[in-house]
């Protein structure tokens, strides 16, 4: 080992030498022009990486963008939606809250107590648009065929008075049920008068 010591000892730089410093016996030429192509390589080749990172860098800002859009596309048709469905719930929530209007015995007359209920009801009706059935019926006194045209009348006194609210004529359909379909069950008073009655039903 003293002897390759000493074989290479004259390759190693004296003590203040300046730099670059070139062994004796090395061509200072050819170690330029291999240092030098060394250098190209390692130019050639961190200009090749650093192009490679900047497609990479351009595809993903022009995927994120267009996943971007896609997102704020989605984004928006969901609310559209969701405003959508909003709005038909609380149509549907007003038209289900519309007021039951009751009569007096053998009466289709609108009763001084039915009217701000009336009101109410038209006032939600015109509101939503929504369309209803006006269903007529009666307590179970009387004959059938005489409830059912009770009923009807019933339904149409309801209906001329949206009518004059403001309702749309187009929005109300009348239906008699006369005796049948009895809200309470009963032979009394206290049964037949929730039985004299205009309901509110919406329909498509």
């Amino acid at each position: 080992m003293l002897a390759a010591f000493c074989r290479n000892a004259h390759y190693l730089p004296p003590k203040g030498a300046q730099t670059p410093w070139v062994p004796p016996g090395r061509d200072l030429s050819r170690l330029v022009r291999r240092n030098g192509g060394t250098m190209k390589r390692r130019i050639s080749t961190q200009f090749a990486a650093g192009m490679a990172v900047l497609a990479l860098t351009a595809f993903g800002c022009t995927t994120t963008s267009g996943d971007d859009a896609d997102t704020d596309a989605v984004s928006e048709f969901t609310q559209a939606d969701q405003d959508e469905v909003l709005a038909d719930e609380t149509t549907g929530s007003d038209m289900a809250s519309l007021e039951t209007i009751y009569f007096e015995f053998d009466r289709s007359t609108i009763g001084s107590d039915a009217r701000p209920l009336l009101r109410g009801n038209g006032d939600k009706m015109r509101r939503t648009g929504g369309a209803v059935r006006l269903e007529g019926f009666c307590d179970e006194r009387g004959d059938e065929e005489y409830n059912l045209a009770l009923g009807e009348r019933r339904a149409n006194s309801v209906k001329q008075y949206l009518e004059n609210l403001g309702v749309d004529s187009s929005q109300m359909r009348t239906l008699s049920y006369g005796e049948a379909k009895p809200a309470v069950a009963g032979h009394t008073e206290d049964a037949w008068r929730y039985n004299r009655r205009v309901e509110f039903h919406a329909r498509k």
